[in-house]
């Protein structure tokens, strides 16, 4: 029997519009678009903050930073998902390459583009972000690929993320010094990040009898580590504020909605790994803003 879109081809010059429409999704969802959306606007909101220093950040460099680090997430996310696979056709069937909406080849070529974008834009920034991006890159890949699921599983989170604040000084043009306390900053909050994301997959992990730190430390207490190192960084971040000279009021309001943002995750562990993305833009501007100029 035909079907309607067979009958009425002529009026319907997109007959494909629906497995079109399945497979960019999937790869949307393939790249994880959470987190690269997050830390692509964190990023950003950094660079044009510290770029105020040196008489503001051109345009095209923003864009390549803002390309450059988005490459860099279209990377993470594929190759996580590629390393997964196998285990997400037992536990999670509806991810995009086991639900057959990407092929394995198709998410390859999405990372690959990732990492293309990422090698030609930090290129233009200079050798010493190339070499900071491809540190922070090959951690990441590290993770994926081998230790996601050791005790090491946070040791990733610690120096891709701890590197982010020092890559984007050095494409502004910034003296390394001027974020050395926001690498203090970053990094108990990549742990929280870590053991937040990994809680989302606890049941699965467990099954699978993984060993990442999730699991060694058990779910109530990776849950309360979590909660208590991002409830700690957002008290630096206070403090950030207390020893500034001024504080703009801006900072005030993004200080408290990063920690509404987080407070949720302490009642419902569900809440707190989008609670800790939202916290990490808010914090991360309202530093900026707060810390303002070393001098």
């Amino acid at each position: 029997m035909a079907r309607a879109d067979d009958r009425d081809v002529d009026r319907a010059p997109f007959p494909y519009d629906a497995p079109v429409l399945r497979r960019v999704s999937a790869a949307v969802r393939l790249i994880h678009p959470a987190p690269t959306a997050a830390v692509t606007a964190l990023t950003a909101a950094l660079a044009i903050i510290l770029g105020r220093e040196t008489g503001g950040v051109s345009g095209a460099t923003l864009a390549l930073i803002m390309a450059s680090i988005f490459g860099s997430q279209v990377f993470t996310g594929s190759t996580n998902d590629l390393a997964d696979q196998t285990r997400d056709a037992i536990l999670q069937p509806g991810k995009p390459l086991p639900a057959g909406d990407l092929s394995a080849s198709t998410a390859l070529w999405i990372a690959s583009a990732g990492l293309a974008l990422q090698i030609l834009t930090s290129a233009r920034l200079g050798s010493t972000v190339l070499l900071l991006g491809g540190v922070a890159t090959a951690s990441a890949l590290a993770y994926n690929l081998w230790l996601s699921r050791t005790p090491l599983s946070f040791l990733p989170y610690l120096v891709s993320f701890g590197i982010l604040p020092i890559w984007v000084a050095t494409a502004v043009g910034v003296p390394v010094e001027r974020v050395l306390p926001a690498v203090v900053l970053v990094i108990p909050f990549a742990g929280a990040a870590h053991l937040a994301n990994t809680l989302r997959d606890f049941d699965t992990d467990a099954q699978l009898s993984s060993q990442c730190l999730a699991q060694v430390l058990g779910r109530r207490t990776a849950h309360w580590v979590a909660v208590g190192l991002a409830v700690g960084v957002g008290l630096g971040v206070a403090l950030t504020f207390i020893l500034a000279a001024n504080v703009p009021p801006s900072s005030v309001v993004l200080g408290v909605t990063g920690l509404l943002f987080v407070l949720p995750g302490a009642r419902d562990m569900n809440r707190l790994w989008p609670g800790i993305l939202g916290a990490a833009v808010a914090w991360t501007i309202a530093w900026g803003l707060a810390s303002g100029p070393p001098g």
